[in-house]
């Protein structure tokens, strides 16, 4: 805090003073001991441990066993997060130079006069000073207003009272505001990492899914290949079954043929000694040939190709 800067501004130096010396908690000027915040800014060490227990509620008090551990609040200033050690408040740096401060700027005040109309004055009774409260018109008024004046049927407080009073509730009100700002604060940081942690589990998870498919991607292929080459390996075994029927076939065929085309010719034979010698060989030649026409073949279905094929349409329901 720069009490020179402050001292130098336009107007009386003491009032300026005196704004450097308010708490922001209380709004009173500072209660010794006076503490400093690593921030810098200061607060009485009552109000400090005020919205310190405000804000950790499950602490542990001075007076008993001590946490190992210290809470957190936010400077009311300038919301910066101030964390404690296990001491608590009581762990902050007094602040000597404020409190001695104080005591020569009320030192000062006591050896100054009341200056004239330092206090306010009723409008109704010009010679009087406002020094009572009246609870019914919720307005500050003067003694002669209620004997006498506008407020004699109503209930009056020593303005004192009420005005310690009105502090001490507004006091505690701030501590409650500033107490909830805290659990908000701490809510948002909540939600933030909540949000960091989500997005960083969600690209992990992309990541090991992305590797885990590259993985399949290989195996799939891998096995495509194996299928694609048993494919052809069966193609080339089922043709060249195929094509040695055909082969023998043929060499039966041939065979066959020929053999029609010498009966025939025995047939036109004119002599019947000529052919009774050739004719017997023949019919013997023409049955094992007959015989012969039950060459192997293949079995029905043996073209399919259908137990290489794949049913992937529970997966695309999937």
């Amino acid at each position: 805090m720069d009490y020179k800067s402050s001292l130098i501004q336009d107007g009386n130096p003491l009032e300026n003073l005196e704004k450097q010396l308010i708490c922001p908690i209380c709004l009173e000027m500072f209660t010794k001991p006076v503490v400093i915040l690593p921030c810098q800014h200061n607060l009485c060490r009552k109000c400090a441990n005020d919205i310190f227990q405000a804000a950790n509620p499950y602490w542990s008090s001075r007076g008993g066993s001590m946490s190992m551990t210290g809470g957190r609040f936010r400077c009311p200033s300038c919301r910066h997060e101030v964390i404690m050690d296990r001491h608590g408040v009581y762990g902050l740096q007094r602040n000597l130079l404020v409190e001695n401060i104080i005591d020569i700027y009320k030192l000062e005040c006591s050896s100054r006069p009341l200056q004239k109309g330092s206090h306010p004055m009723c409008k109704e009774h010009e010679d009087e000073k406002i020094n009572i409260y009246c609870l019914t018109c919720e307005m500050p008024t003067c003694s002669m207003c209620k004997v006498f004046g506008a407020h004699q049927a109503c209930e009056v407080a020593p303005l004192q009272s009420v005005f310690q009073g009105q502090k001490t509730e507004l006091s505690n009100c701030i501590s409650m505001l500033v107490a909830g700002n805290d659990r908000v604060q701490t809510i948002i940081t909540q939600l933030e990492d909540s949000s960091r942690v989500t997005k960083e589990n969600s690209h992990q998870v992309k990541e090991e899914l992305s590797q885990k498919f590259d993985v399949l991607y290989a195996i799939l292929d891998e096995k495509k290949s194996e299928l694609l080459q048993r494919i052809t390996q069966e193609q080339e075994e089922k043709l060249s079954f195929i094509e040695a029927l055909i082969q023998q076939y043929r060499e039966q065929l041939d065979k066959s043929t020929k053999l029609v085309e010498t009966a025939i010719q025995s047939l036109d034979e004119p002599g019947g000694a000529i052919f009774l010698l050739s004719a017997k060989k023949l019919i013997k030649s023409i049955v094992e040939a007959s015989k012969g026409c039950q060459l192997g073949k293949t079995e029905q279905g043996f073209e399919n190709m259908d137990y290489f094929t794949l049913d992937l349409e529970h997966i695309a329901d999937t």
